[in-house]
């Protein structure tokens, strides 16, 4: 049997261009019905590591970060609504929407690999924060993104506390950045080429196609 195409997706669960090129991607590789041949691994990057707990006003937070102007903000928001619609994802952007601090979520999604769960929890994640206005750095959020995926709770939240836990994500972040990615989503295909950003459909097919024609 021929290997899979093992697929590392470095992003961020409050990133929403990880979420698009998520969505290109799968729809690629639907639309070429080679989901049995595909593997995909879900790496940690946190776009905002100092995040401190009660987050920042996701404005003032992109204006400080990028210096975006409000008017180019409410210009790109629109613009990933409609990109979202397209793949049947929700952005519901609103004036108090707070950019927060991701690490547990990370932690979370190390543990969810074991039980084959990866994807849906960086989804379920994902769409708590950008389809539903919930807070994924609160523990109670976590815990019921935790339960609508099927996974033990009581056992997930408490790798939180691990230091081992905790460690391995430093050190897979670091991992990742030493290899020279400094932006999200990175999509890497077999540990030996990638792509950056979220490229169209088209893209990823014929990406994925020469790779599964070696």
């Amino acid at each position: 049997m021929k290997e899979k195409l093992k697929i590392d997706i470095v992003s961020d669960v409050v990133c929403p261009w990880c979420t698009i090129g998520y969505k290109r991607l799968e729809k690629a590789i639907s639309e070429l019905g080679i989901e049995d041949q595909i593997e995909i691994e879900w790496q940690p990057f946190e776009l905002n590591p100092n995040m401190p707990a009660e987050g920042q006003n996701v404005t003032e937070h992109i204006a400080e970060k990028y210096g975006a102007t409000l008017e180019q903000q409410k210009e790109s928001q629109q613009h990933m609504k409609e990109v979202g619609e397209e793949l049947g994802f929700t952005f519901d952007y609103f004036d108090d929407m707070r950019m927060v601090n991701t690490f547990n979520a990370h932690v979370l999604l190390e543990y969810a690999k074991e039980f084959n769960k990866q994807t849906e929890l960086k989804m379920a994640l994902t769409k708590a924060f950008f389809s539903d206005r919930k807070d994924v750095s609160q523990e109670n959020i976590l815990k019921e993104t935790l339960i609508e995926v099927g996974l033990n709770a009581e056992e997930a939240l408490a790798t939180i506390q691990n230091e081992e836990a905790r460690l391995q994500v430093r050190n897979q972040q670091n991992y990742w950045k030493s290899l020279g990615v400094n932006s999200v989503p990175t999509i890497v295909f077999n540990r030996k080429s990638a792509v950056t950003g979220a490229q169209p459909v088209n893209t990823f097919k014929q990406v994925l196609t020469e790779l599964l024609a070696e």
